[in-house]
């Protein structure tokens, strides 16, 4: 056997023995858990998947809101319309009056801003919380893993050791909850940025061209 094929021999093993070794400790770390931990660590579940699927809704409305936007200002700036895209989320405004003003165009840009950007709010609230969150069930896991050594005659590093990690669980999935909930609020708040940038742009082309009419 050639030597990369014995790496790569050992390399699938070393994972598949890391890949057990870690779902048997979520097992036993679930089976032995107090009931607040594992209300803990269910509730930062909950906050991950929620995260993750607001992310992926408001990255997609995003995305198709600043491409119709760009798409309509490219053409206002080329000269080729004159007025923004009928898709637009300016046009259902603009088609209210006969002449557009600087404060009605303000309004609208932010309202639409406003409902494009809905979530953004709670991914702020999960990634504040959900480190908090895990510290709460680590120190409840603490605490009652002093407790059961209290009534032990000996408590060797041995048995420290093991009750302390276990509770530490719960901080390092708040941390990783966060981690992700802080990057997809900075990603959809650039992106929220961008779109309100582009709209702004039309707003001025739009009152530019009435004001020459």
């Amino acid at each position: 056997m050639s030597l990369s094929l014995r790496l790569s021999a050992e390399w699938n093993r070393s994972k598949s023995l890391t890949e057990v070794g870690f779902f048997r400790f979520l097992s036993d770390y679930l089976a032995n858990g107090s009931a607040v931990t594992i209300i803990v660590v269910s509730v930062l579940s909950i906050y991950f998947v929620y995260s993750v699927w607001l992310f992926v809704y408001r990255y997609r409305v995003l995305s198709q809101r600043i491409d119709i936007e760009s798409r309509s200002l490219t053409k206002l700036y080329m000269g080729l319309s004159s007025g923004v895209s009928k898709n637009s989320m300016l046009f259902r405004y603009i088609q209210k009056v006969d002449t557009p003003v600087a404060q009605m165009m303000n309004a609208a840009i932010n309202d639409s801003v406003r409902n494009a950007t809905k979530g953004l709010t709670q991914l702020s609230i999960m990634a504040s919380t959900s480190p908090f969150v895990g510290l709460f069930g680590t120190v409840v896991g603490i605490l009652e893993a002093f407790s059961r050594l209290s009534l032990q005659k000996s408590a060797s590093l041995s048995v420290v050791a093991p009750a302390i990690s276990e509770a530490l669980v719960a901080t390092a999935i708040g941390i990783f909850v966060a981690i992700f909930a802080y990057t997809f609020h900075l990603i959809l708040k650039r992106m929220a940025y961008e779109l309100q940038s582009l709209m702004q742009s039309e707003s001025e082309i739009v009152l530019a061209q009435s004001a020459r009419e």
